[in-house]
């Protein structure tokens, strides 16, 4: 069934060509297709801490001004005093916050892997996700996001959205690991595939499958037991 709800958000919404947030981001025209180098992946890394608990556009702001401070960089975000970077990430929401990861993941990032994410991306997938939850501030919807859109390995990312459409569909009860492991299985191992599939889900989650959702009008309401049973 999973395959076949992925055909149709296809139809239905069209290629989205995400970079890749746990939220609503989409790259810039010259990212998409996902980054072209380590600054870029960089930049996707810190935008999927930036993400956690807002809004794209709010997080798209701090990235901006992160772009505009020269601060897509491992060094200069170890060096830069936390409050001042704070101030810059503000937009973001829960700014303080998210300063202390950002400087938690490069600190991380320095001491084990030298500051490079090439380093760090030649770990298997189960290895990686392992090195980046040992990072204070980084949890499975972060970790994920990072291994698939920055590191493009193949690995399905389970947000907000994810989660109450798999609910409304039937599948209840389910942990993060058990909905990933539901769409791993079911579904052809490409990151291609992960990437445009959380892309769609979150276009039906934002647009159609809400906390009040539109069951006429979602491509998808033949499958869900909770638009039959409305």
């Amino acid at each position: 069934m999973l395959d076949k709800i992925f055909t149709k958000l296809e139809l239905h919404f069209g290629p989205q060509h995400w970079w890749p947030v746990t939220q609503e981001g989409k790259l810039t025209p010259e990212y998409s297709g996902g980054p072209k180098n380590e600054r870029q992946q960089l930049e996707v890394c810190f935008g999927s801490i930036l993400a956690q608990n807002t809004s794209w556009k709010n997080a798209e702001k701090a990235i901006a001004e992160l772009n505009k401070n020269d601060l897509i960089d491992v060094k200069k975000i170890n060096k830069i005093n936390a409050k001042k970077l704070a101030k810059i990430i503000k937009s973001s929401g829960y700014h303080n916050q998210k300063a202390k990861k950002l400087k938690n993941f490069c600190k991380f990032l320095s001491g084990d892997y030298y500051g490079r994410l090439d380093l760090l991306f030649k770990n298997n997938i189960a290895e990686l996700k392992a090195q980046l939850l040992s990072v204070n501030g980084i949890g499975p919807e972060t970790a994920d996001s990072i291994i698939l859109y920055s590191a493009k390995k193949p690995i399905f990312v389970i947000d907000a959205y994810a989660k109450r459409i798999a609910n409304r569909l039937g599948y209840k009860e389910q942990s993060y690991e058990e909905l990933q492991n539901l769409f791993m299985q079911a579904l052809p191992n490409s990151e291609k595939l992960f990437n445009e599939y959380h892309a769609l889900m979150v276009e039906l989650g934002k647009n159609i499958c809400k906390k009040e959702p539109l069951c006429g009008k979602c491509p998808i309401n033949e499958h869900c037991g909770y638009c039959k049973s409305k």
